[in-house]
């Protein structure tokens, strides 16, 4: 009998060219097809709930998949784990309605973004922040993150995309978009329905535009996005269901 089975991972991004499969590359759904089609003895599609890009970073990815292995939930877990590189881990896994997408079902997903306006940058924090010491407006910023928030078409947020080709709407919905500073880091956290390619970092690239003063009208969606944010900085913090 066949299961859909849903798990929740975790993952440093930083060695990884994204999620999405790409021949010859490390991914992170490569990386789990690979083991989990050596279990089941055939190949093994494993869907995630958005495609990150290459250096970003996951608290808490969903994913699903379909095996006929009966091999217990805990087991799973375990042996997967066991085979994948340490910086990616399975935290949980559960059986699921056959027809469950972890995309298509989503009813939203928030992210984060960090920034560290430190002098100094650790080498422990390198890899997970944008490290930004120069002189920013931070009411500017936090000002014009608010313009994010309701139904907006981010087609100037988003990267070219081969699903853009589709003729796709680029209209998506926050549902918020903050910016606030704790300690010595800033942090952009967004909840929307949905996000394109580079939106999240391209919105921060515009928020750093602001505080550089480059940004006159904070009452109204740039009519152009900043420079995109580097990747490091980017954490998808949960999806929802």
């Amino acid at each position: 009998m066949m299961r859909r089975i849903k798990i929740k991972l975790a993952y440093d991004g930083g060695g990884f060219h994204g999620w999405q499969v790409q021949p010859g590359l490390p991914t992170i759904q490569g990386s789990l097809e690979q083991i989990l089609s050596d279990m089941e003895g055939q190949p093994v599609h494993v869907a995630g709930s958005g495609r990150t890009d290459a250096g970003v970073h996951a608290l808490e990815q969903v994913a699903a998949f379909t095996i006929a292995n009966p091999i217990p939930l805990p087991n799973l877990r375990r042996a997967v784990n066991r085979l994948l590189p340490p910086a990616i881990r399975v935290l949980s896994a559960e059986e699921v309605h056959s027809d469950f997408h972890p995309r298509f079902d989503a009813q939203a997903k928030t992210y984060e973004y960090r920034m560290l306006r430190d002098e100094v940058c650790s080498p422990f924090e390198w890899p997970y922040v944008h490290h930004y010491p120069y002189p920013l407006d931070e009411e500017r910023m936090i000002q014009l993150a608010a313009v994010f928030n309701g139904e907006h078409d981010f087609t100037l947020f988003a990267a070219s995309d081969d699903r853009g080709a589709e003729g796709k709407t680029k209209v998506r919905t926050v549902f918020s978009s903050t910016l606030e500073r704790r300690g010595a880091r800033l942090i952009y956290a967004i909840r929307g329905s949905g996000f394109l390619k580079h939106m999240v970092r391209n919105i921060v690239g515009t928020l750093i535009e602001a505080g550089k003063g480059n940004i006159a009208d904070l009452s109204v969606l740039p009519v152009e996005s900043g420079p995109t944010a580097p990747a490091k900085g980017l954490f998808l913090v949960s999806v929802e269901y």
